[in-house]
């Protein structure tokens, strides 16, 4: 085994034993700056605040000076491991069996984390003078609002005229084995809520009152069909799907006086939110036949975007055919990632650990793909810095 395939392993296992379920840090920055700084990383621990949001600990860390600058950006929080009673080892004890570890976090995306760590520690011991620069880019707070990790960060950077050539995101993409998907965009994310407003009364009396159910789900309905569009050049159709509805009434002989529902949308690069939620607005008022409705939409952070495929792009493809031997499909399907803040300062793409495990009981990850992904990732930078795409 490599010593960077040792360190890898040796970081996965020490990252999951840090108990960084959002928005705590639970050690797992430390674990990295007692890596990265004795290599010669210029270290900075940055905490961001905002009101209404939880304090959030990020790290960003770069050795090297000029371009091109690759980063590669990724988190150390986890969602809650759920029942750990129904584990077969403590969430956070990285116990290893059959050739895999287990914990949170092991595939999203502690296990990506620690074979980037371990890939640039190596490209540094084994590349002096460095012909540009590598940074990190690390975040405690991917898995919640959002609001305080990967998008402060990077403001912060710009102000200290930090500049990224390109980033390669760590997170999950691939489908079904190592090498099979790199993620070039992601689909926009648009969450509303409708509430229709009727008249209480009593069951037997329905002339007397208004129920607002029937008209919400006239409206629901409307939104639903037809299809917002058949899909772009690089995405999958846009789609709603209802989330909740909700109306609170436990009595069985009143009529409410409320209904409403939430619903999410995920869009693709034909829609922005506000051109979206305008064709919502549009097709409530169409079917709304005097119903009495609000209609309203949550913050939007998170556009449809693509990056553009390049010799970026194209290094990539190659080092994970050369040592996965798959030849990665492109892809912009999934849910949301901090790609999406980063896309303003740098084209970035995604490409970690196979996904099928995260988030769930007993997530873990194999060995083997662990050991690949740091030669991965040691490969782009390899090609990186010798072709220099800038």
């Amino acid at each position: 085994m490599s010593q960077r395939s040792e360190l890898a392993r040796e970081l996965t296992r020490a990252l999951i034993r840090c108990h960084s379920v959002t928005p705590q840090d639970g050690g797992a920055l430390a674990v990295l700056e007692e890596q990265l700084k004795p290599a010669g990383f210029a270290i900075y621990r940055l905490r961001f605040s905002e009101p209404g949001a939880p304090d959030v600990d990020n790290l960003y860390a770069r050795i090297g000076n000029g371009a091109p600058y690759l980063v590669f950006a990724g988190h150390t929080d986890v969602v809650p491991p759920g029942d750990t009673a129904a584990w077969r080892f403590d969430p956070f004890s990285a116990e290893i069996a059959e050739g895999e570890v287990w914990g949170r976090g092991a595939v999203d995306m502690k296990g990506a984390v620690a074979a980037f760590t371990a890939a640039a520690l190596d490209y540094v011991a084994t590349h002096q003078p460095l012909k540009g620069s590598i940074g990190l880019l690390i975040t405690g707070d991917e898995e919640g609002p959002s609001v305080n990790g990967t998008v402060k960060l990077l403001q912060w950077a710009a102000k200290q005229g930090e500049h990224f050539d390109h980033c390669l995101v760590g997170e999950p993409t691939n489908v079904e084995a190592l090498g099979d998907t790199i993620k070039i965009g992601r689909r926009g994310s648009l969450t509303g809520t409708l509430v229709v407003h009727g008249t209480q009364g009593h069951v037997a009396y329905p002339q007397r009152a208004d129920n607002p159910i029937p008209h919400l789900l006239r409206l629901l309905t409307a939104l639903i069909a037809p299809p917002l569009d058949d899909g772009s050049a690089e995405f999958d159709p846009s789609h709603l799907e209802i989330l909740t509805v909700d109306v609170g009434n436990p009595a069985t002989n009143v009529i409410p006086a409320t209904a409403r529902a939430r619903f999410n949308i995920r869009f693709n690069d034909l829609w922005t939110p506000q051109t979206l939620s305008a064709e919502i607005d549009r097709r409530a008022a169409a079917v709304a036949g005097g119903a009495r409705y609000e209609l309203s939409f949550d913050p939007c952070n998170a556009l449809a975007f693509v990056t553009a495929r390049d010799h970026f792009t194209d290094l990539a493809v190659e080092a994970i055919a050369a040592h996965s031997g798959r030849i990665a499909h492109f892809s912009t399907s999934g849910g949301t990632s901090d790609a999406r803040f980063i896309r303003n300062y740098c084209p970035v793409i995604e490409f970690g650990l196979v996904g099928a495990t995260m988030h769930k009981i007993d997530e873990r990850v194999p060995l083997a793909d662990i050991d690949t992904l740091a030669d991965i990732y040691s490969e782009i930078l390899e090609r990186y810095f010798d072709q220099a795409p800038v």
